[in-house]
């Protein structure tokens, strides 16, 4: 399989213009083209900086050392050919081909970094351009063929060679669906590669995934390597097998397991699996209803000691030492924590800590967040760290696409064989090898600084747009002609040069300060922006790629405004014009800057808000602004504004205090009473011990099943917990939500463990255990 390529040959336009120089150029250029390759030529420092912004597929460039015209917008202090050299290395790493083109003696002075990275130097004069061609032909194949991570590039041999199948699967290469007119659909529509290499484990060149050998085995070393891992494992299920797969291999049967409250409900079905008798981390909450951290004080060992005997099913356990903690890191909303002293502090009760980062797999790559990852986590004596990546979600790779990394701790040194029970058991033997190529290539495409180049792209666009909203803002305050009001972003509002000390605006912040100052997004304890009590200084830091947009109405105080916007009315406006958001809450929803990330993206993204605020500032008719909406409950809506809906929805929540029955409900710091473990309430679950209760009717019952209100999507209830009393804020909040479903139809609340019949809420719980 040929992979096409560009060769990029930046000449300076000044002494390369001769007419013998240019004919050299332009026989170079095409012999290089008869080769197969495709050339981009340019003459001015400008395009080749665009060149290298915008083109991945570079095999090798050819740059001139001569002097370049110093009226080039991109001209700096150090050479022209220099800022090229430093931008391809920035992109690509020291391993890309690149030669130096002269037309006259050799530099003595060539600053040594230059002549270390080189492939060479070109005196196109002298030897001719077929040999030249050659050479960088020879280089550019070479390089090709060794960026190709360790399985993906094993699995294209292999199908370079178009063996025969006699092994499953059964269409045999896409063979089978060839003979059908929807098979023939299906095959054009994927292409033949991907048919190819979906091949038997019986292929044993390629390796074992269950027994991480051959070139699966080596992937998974080399993802290691780039992760800063001791080992990885891939996975092909998400991120939510990974967890399981780690508190099953992990937590013996009736020992105590520190959950954060703020997990995916993964970790609680790995509890539920090896029967762990879970004590919950509570996080904060701001006014926003945005989730914080677990404050450092509920992470000591003396709190942790206090929740295991405030809790029944805990304080039962056969031994009160807990051997498991996982933390969410980072959190939705983009809260990265101090992984260090998250260790120091969990480290003193448990021996093995797990850092669930199925958000945040790009963190080692960028010294923006230095040591806020689980594997940066160091140290002669600690826990065994795990961190789970969704190698899918903020990387490039196939859905479910996921990896787990291990850093070996002292306190409970890991045993590889003895967690590959566990990996079997949760695995397949029947792997898709395009998803294992694809975390082989997640991880290649981070490696050699590459990471670096990609992540600082997303951070600098997220940056970018930070700005962007706030100048918006700042110009519709200044006008006279429409309300001075517009969406804000929740972020801090000045930041602190470490260098010089001084304190800026963040719109006027340097772009290159808040793009590689840590300080300059951390949560400051005192600082008002966040809204969370309880934190160290630099115990938390705000990651600048989750974007949180936060709607009028509320503040992150909790305080509240007679007129507001929520969000719900916003992302449904968005999704009309084809913009859908990661999270919606109450008054702020949430954008993610990956690394696929472009200004049109966001440019189109700011154009929406700016025109949802013209539609609600001049009363645009919701038939207007939501068509859909309306066409489906006309006696509803018919007859309303957009800004007449948002008074409504705004008057409906403020006056039923909904964010601060969220907060009360999820941020006593003594979640509500266990009575059951997981485990025992899914087997009163299976065994048909349960019954369905409406929510009226639900006080001081134990619930079978996790209940989780999206947003924010992190269980109120855990399953074997009692509900407590019929006016507590936990009933109050689920009875304002099945009352806010009947009064805005099509704006319905997702909620799981929960059945709607007929606008009512009704919950499984467990059967002879009334309050």
């Amino acid at each position: 399989m040929t992979t096409k390529s560009t060769i990029l040959i930046a000449t300076n336009g000044t002494t390369d213009g001769s007419r013998v120089y240019r004919g050299k150029i332009e026989q170079l250029c095409r012999t290089l083209r008869e080769s197969g390759h495709r050339v981009l030529e340019v003459d001015t420092a400008g395009d080749a900086a665009s060149v290298v912004a915008s083109q991945a597929d570079l095999a090798a460039a050819m740059v001139s050392w001569d002097s370049w015209d110093t009226d080039d917008p991109a001209h700096d202090k150090c050479r022209p050919a220099e800022g090229i050299l430093r931008s391809l290395l920035q992109r690509y790493s020291a391993r890309l081909p690149v030669f130096l083109l002269t037309s006259g003696e050799y530099d003595d002075h060539t600053p040594l970094w230059v002549s270390e990275v080189v492939n060479g130097w070109v005196w196109l004069l002298e030897d001719t351009p077929e040999f030249i061609a050659g050479r960088i032909d020879f280089a550019a194949r070479q390089y090709l063929e060794h960026i190709l991570p360790p399985f993906f590039g094993r699995l294209r041999r292999f199908e370079d060679t178009h063996a025969y199948s006699w092994h499953t699967p059964a269409h045999a290469g896409g063979v089978a669906f060839l003979k059908s007119p929807v098979g023939r659909a299906f095959f054009d529509y994927y292409g033949e590669p991907l048919f190819r290499t979906d091949i038997s484990v019986s292929v044993g060149e390629l390796g074992s995934l269950l027994e991480h050998t051959g070139p699966i085995g080596d992937a998974e070393r080399n993802a290691a390597r780039v992760f800063g891992a001791d080992r990885t494992y891939f996975v092909l299920h998400g991120s939510s097998t990974s967890d399981r797969m780690i508190v099953h291999s992990v937590v013996p049967d009736d020992r105590i397991a520190l959950l954060d409250r703020n997990c995916h409900m993964a970790i609680n079905h790995g509890a539920m699996i090896t029967r762990a008798r879970p004590v919950y981390l509570v996080p904060t909450r701001n006014g926003y209803g945005i989730t914080g951290p677990v404050p450092p004080k509920r992470l000591a060992p003396s709190a942790i000691t206090a929740a295991i005997e405030a809790s029944p099913t805990a304080s039962a356990a056969r031994d009160k030492a807990p051997v498991y903690a996982v933390i969410t890191n980072s959190t939705y909303d983009g809260l990265a924590y101090d992984a260090g002293r998250v260790t120091e502090l969990l480290g003193q009760s448990t021996p093995v800590l797990h850092f669930d980062e199925a958000w945040f797999a790009y963190a080692h790559f960028n010294p923006l967040y230095a040591g806020r990852y689980g594997m940066s986590v160091d140290g002669q004596t600690r826990p065994t760290v795990f961190a789970t990546h969704s190698s899918h979600k903020l990387l490039a790779a196939l859905s479910q696409s996921a990896m787990i990394h291990v850093k070996e701790g002292t306190a409970a040194p890991f045993d590889h064989e003895r967690f590959n029970e566990t990996y079997a058991m949760h695995s397949t033997t029947s792997p898709l090898y395009p998803m294992i190529a694809s975390c082989d290539v997640a991880a290649g495409m981070m490696d050699a600084g590459a990471g670096a180049w990609l992540t600082t792209e997303a951070i600098t666009e997220a940056i970018r747009f930070r700005k962007a909203m706030i100048g918006l803002a700042r110009q519709m305050a200044a006008v006279s002609d429409r309300p001075p009001w517009f969406f804000g972003v929740w972020q801090p509002t000045d930041v602190t040069d470490p260098r010089t000390g001084r304190t800026t605006d963040l719109y006027d912040a340097p772009l290159d300060l808040l793009r590689t100052e840590p300080g300059c997004w951390t949560l400051d304890p005192d600082a008002d922006w966040h809204g969370f009590p309880d934190l160290e200084p630099g115990f938390c830091q705000l990651d600048p790629t989750k974007t949180t947009i936060t709607c009028p109405g509320v503040d992150a105080a909790g305080g509240v405004s007679d007129t507001g916007i929520p969000a719900r009315i916003v992302t449904a406006y968005l999704d009309r014009r084809r913009i859908v958001v990661e999270k919606t809450d109450a008054y702020t929803f949430l954008v993610l800057f990956s690394i696929g990330i472009t200004k049109g993206k966001w440019g189109t993204l700011l154009d929406a808000l700016t025109d949802f605020k013209h539609f609600y500032d001049n009363a645009a008719p919701l038939a207007e602004v939501l068509p859909d909406l309306v066409s489906a409950h006309p006696k509803r809506y018919g007859d309303l504004t957009l800004s007449d809906l948002c008074d409504e929805m705004h008057r409906y929540l403020s006056s039923n205090d909904v964010i601060g029955l969220l907060n009360r409900a999820f941020t006593n710091p003594t979640p509500p009473t266990p009575v059951l473990t997981p485990a025992e309430t899914y087997q009163r679950l299976i065994g048909g011990e349960t019954e369905l209760v409406p929510l009226a009717d639900l006080a001081e019952r134990v619930v079978a099943t996790q209940v989780a209100a999206y947003p924010p999507g992190i269980p109120v209830l855990m399953p074997g917990e009692r509900t407590g009393q019929h006016d507590g804020p936990l009933l109050t909040y689920l009875r304002v939500l099945e009352d806010f479903d009947q009064c805005f139809p099509g704006f319905t609340t997702e909620t799981h463990g929960v059945r709607k019949e007929k606008g009512q809420y009704w919950i499984s719980c467990v059967t002879g255990l009334d309050g």
